[in-house]
């Protein structure tokens, strides 16, 4: 009888470093509220809590979140191709918005969204534009060690919504991840928009109950800074449920690992590609590494606003495979997700 073949295992992008002796407690995040429409936690609450959160996250400390390696055994090849597809419904889109007046912009990049986009395996943004603002570095604490991530800030009705990957907020199964922040326009350790501290988290069932890669979403809550929301400030990049998977990409993070150091924002564009194992998840080609997860993927991105329509994060890679990156479909799950969080 042949030897059974082994279970796959996969390379979540989220990057971290343990935290030396003597650092200030987490704050914590309280225990997860089950939902039809996702788990959730209510993070840094008080005024307090979040002023303790952005004092946390100093210089030292964000650069000390170093890149970090997260193996999850998940499913053998047989068995993710006989896995259910992911729920999907009628294709909803929320439009995004623009702030051209805040800083951040700059020069417009060449052509826009469509079957013309170019392929770029990964590469700096040097295009300016909106999507520079929109999109940030994600910092939290999780089992003792700060990790770092990114993620994009998104159209919402509470104009405070982050997207990122449920793995970049939640261990799935496990806890919620404290000390949860965001920092738009990162750029070589300066926050030219301050800390947005989470007041809630959000994940997906399926990620919180067994870390199940094709939910891998999460939707964070976060507090104004100056009195100003996130979407005020920074403005939000639309986003799509249950869109076309034939449309061309462009995705975004900051990748902290070689040949990067997560100081800049990155990109990668092209078509879509299928996981080569039957996961019914979004993939393309694209180097990025750890401290990308998180970052948007945007469908009809136009490089002359920096703007487009998210749909899809960057969630993992195979370890035998580190040219191509994959993504959750956003479908009718991560839109009750994002419901309840833009409420």
């Amino acid at each position: 009888m042949p030897a059974p073949r082994p279970a796959r295992r996969l390379l979540a992008l989220a990057a971290g470093a343990v935290l030396a002796a003597g650092l200030a407690a987490p704050a914590g995040a309280a225990p997860s509220d089950r939902a039809p429409e996702g788990a959730h936690a209510r993070a840094a609450t008080t005024a307090a809590e979040r002023a303790a959160v952005a004092a946390y996250w100093t210089p030292a400390r964000m650069r000390a979140a170093l890149p970090g390696e997260r193996l999850a055994p998940v499913v053998s090849p047989t068995e993710a191709a006989a896995a259910a597809p992911v729920a999907r419904g009628t294709t909803a889109k929320v439009k995004p918005v623009p702030k051209p007046d805040k800083p951040g912009g700059g020069k417009p990049g060449g052509g826009g969204g469509g079957s013309t986009d170019p392929v770029v395996t990964g590469a700096l943004w040097t295009g300016g534009t909106a999507v520079v603002a929109t999109t940030g570095k994600v910092f939290f604490t999780l089992g003792g060690s700060n990790y770092v991530c990114s993620g994009s800030a998104v159209t919402s009705a509470n104009e405070s919504t982050v997207l990122t990957a449920g793995h970049c907020l939640h261990e799935g199964p496990g806890d919620f991840a404290t000390n949860w922040a965001f920092v738009p326009a990162y750029a070589d350790g300066a926050r030219p928009y301050g800390t947005f501290v989470a007041t809630d988290l959000h994940t997906t069932t399926q990620w919180e109950s067994s870390g199940d890669f094709s939910y891998d979403v999460g939707f964070a809550v976060v507090a104004p800074v100056g009195g100003a929301t996130l979407t005020d400030t920074v403005g939000a990049q639309g986003i799509t449920f249950s869109a076309p998977r034939s449309e061309s990409r462009y995705a975004f993070g900051y990748p902290a690992a070689r040949p990067y150091d997560g100081s800049d924002l990155v990109h990668c564009a092209g078509p879509l590609k299928s996981d080569p194992y039957g996961a019914d998840t979004l993939g393309m080609t694209c180097d990025m590494t750890g401290g990308s997860s998180g970052g948007p993927w945007l469908s009809g991105f136009s490089t002359s606003t920096g703007l487009g329509q998210l749909s899809s994060v960057n969630s993992y890679k195979y370890s035998t495979d580190k040219t191509s990156m994959y993504g959750p479909y956003l479908g009718t799950d991560a839109q009750q997700l994002y419901d309840t969080a833009s409420r």
